[in-house]
């Protein structure tokens, strides 16, 4: 068989020519005004910057605004919560991300969990997080909300399927098995410290890597058929799994890149056009 290329640039592209619809539709109805994503910035990490730069650049395509604010390396965890404050509080803003990770001395778990829930379009705060895995209403984890999407545009119906999810972060593995278990798959969680992880995986009907180590899950452990989301991404373009030898034995497969990555960033956008319409009505 030859696998199905879960493709998510053209995902994100047809969500946002969606999402511009939306937003005229809500500058019409609110004399103009837009949703507004805030990104703080901590210091000059290159990588950080440029993804910074990627989700500006996304707002501008389906005509939102984006607020940029960077502060310098040496910023201390009161003067971020200080920031975090006032942008919870300025109604013009409906979308808050702090860029991951801060520097050392920054205790970030609590700034993230200064954001407040109904602008956590990034869906990292705790409240977030429960509420999500409790079935209640929150704006889920962009980068897992992402994969679930991309499987839902492409009609992979998890109900029944046993998925194996290999990484256990607050941001992506947790939160990707809370949300799979809330579609009926059954879901074991793995991580590099699982014993025979192998046997794990070749168990699943679908994989998700989220381990963050380069070609860390083999080809040959991963079961005939089965789907393969791929989350990691490292230099020289390649992601968690070893995915060459998938392209001819898996049903569906995330390109690396291309797959995974280009849905979170529409993921946090679409969740900030959510939030902005739920304001501004």
């Amino acid at each position: 068989m030859t696998a199905v290329i879960l493709d998510g640039r053209h995902v994100a592209q047809l969500t946002e020519e969606q999402l511009s619809k939306r937003v005229e539709t809500l500058k019409e109805k609110s004399d103009g005004r837009t949703p507004v994503l805030a990104t703080i910035l901590v210091g000059d990490d290159p990588a950080s910057a440029t993804y910074v730069k990627m989700k500006g650049n996304a707002c501008r395509r389906v005509g939102m605004e984006s607020m940029a604010i960077e502060l310098p390396a040496s910023t201390r965890t009161n003067d971020l919560l200080k920031e975090i404050e006032q942008l919870n509080e300025n109604p013009d803003v409906h979308g808050i991300l702090l860029q991951h990770p801060a520097p050392s001395q920054i205790e970030e778990r609590a700034c993230f969990d200064m954001i407040a829930l109904e602008k956590d379009v990034d869906g990292v705060t705790c409240l977030g997080f429960g509420r999500m895995a409790m079935g209640e209403s929150a704006y889920g984890c962009a980068t897992p909300q992402g994969i679930m999407r991309l499987l839902a545009h492409y009609e992979i119906n998890l109900e029944g399927l046993h998925a194996v999810v290999i990484g256990r972060s607050p941001i992506l593995g947790k939160p990707m098995a809370m949300m799979m278990l809330e579609a009926n798959a059954t879901v074991t969680i793995c991580h590099s410290r699982t014993r025979d992880l192998k046997s794990h995986v070749r168990q699943a009907d679908l994989v998700v890597g989220a381990v963050g180590r380069p070609e860390f899950i083999r080809a040959d452990w991963i079961k005939d058929g089965a789907v393969v989301v791929d989350a990691g991404y490292h230099p020289g373009g390649v992601g968690d799994i070893e995915l060459g030898p998938l392209a001819e034995r898996a049903s569906a497969i995330t390109p690396v890149p291309g797959g995974v990555g280009p849905m979170t960033i529409n993921t946090l956008i679409q969740q900030t056009v959510e939030s902005g319409e739920k304001a501004l009505h």
